[in-house]
């Protein structure tokens, strides 16, 4: 589960993280990290950011999903991209396949997210509430563009303005298509389909990221599907 390194400077890294590698590790985790293996090859980024337990890292990106993550090599690179982030400068844009034929061309998400009931997971809820507009939970947006349907799926292009855990997964979810091989946010028929498929990891890639380094200059990047991802592609068409 070794990540590709896709660009690489004083300030940055940018890499491709494999589905099945866990981004960062915590106490009660006790597996390999990406940030293990990229203090490796990095050390410097062992102190550089707000978290030790996330050194370097910029943003998520769920274990069993892939694609493009950017990690800070100084702190100067660090705050940089940090106030971007929360500027929601940051361009993110994901491919996705979803259960269904999804009817409309395109469309926006804005479903609120708050930590579920269960804990354990993230919960979509209602935009209003007794007629007004709903104030729990935390704003998320999220806008999708239909690449391609198939019998059964939707592949989408996904770009989102808010970076909530779990967010696409949530919102697809909540809008009645669940991502392939998500069984946390699936339903029980979704869930059957993805043992029947054997589906090794959640058919969502972080393929394109845009920001900007210290100097101003802007960098985008761009990376194909993974093999097992195009593989599946053809079988379904």
């Amino acid at each position: 589960m070794k990540y590709q390194i896709i660009f690489t400077n004083d300030e940055f890294v940018v890499i491709n993280k494999p589905a099945g590698l866990i981004a960062h590790g915590a106490k009660h985790i006790d597996e390999i990290s990406l940030t293990d293996e990229l203090i490796k090859e990095f050390p410097e980024i062992a102190k550089v950011g707000d978290d030790p337990n996330r050194p370097g890292l910029m943003h998520r990106l769920d274990k069993l999903a892939s694609g493009l993550m950017v990690i800070a090599r100084t702190q100067d690179s660090f705050d940089n991209l940090k106030k971007q982030f929360q500027k929601r400068e940051v361009e993110k844009i994901y491919t996705a396949l979803v259960y269904g034929k999804v009817v409309k061309d395109e469309d926006e998400i804005n479903f609120p997210i708050d930590r579920s009931a269960k804990g354990f997971k993230m919960a979509a809820l209602p935009i209003s509430k007794n007629g007004e507009t709903n104030e729990d939970g935390r704003k998320a947006f999220s806008e999708f563009l239909v690449i391609q349907r198939f019998i059964n799926y939707t592949l989408l292009r996904v770009k989102i303005k808010t970076g909530r855990t779990h967010q696409i997964r949530v919102h697809m979810a909540a809008y009645g298509h669940p991502l392939v091989g998500d069984d946390l946010y699936g339903t029980s028929k979704t869930r059957t389909k993805n043992k029947k498929l054997k589906t090794q990891r959640i058919f969502l890639v972080a393929s394109e990221l845009a920001f900007k380094d210290l100097a101003g200059k802007n960098h985008h990047f761009r990376i194909e599907l993974p093999e097992e991802f195009k593989e599946f592609l053809e079988i379904i068409k």
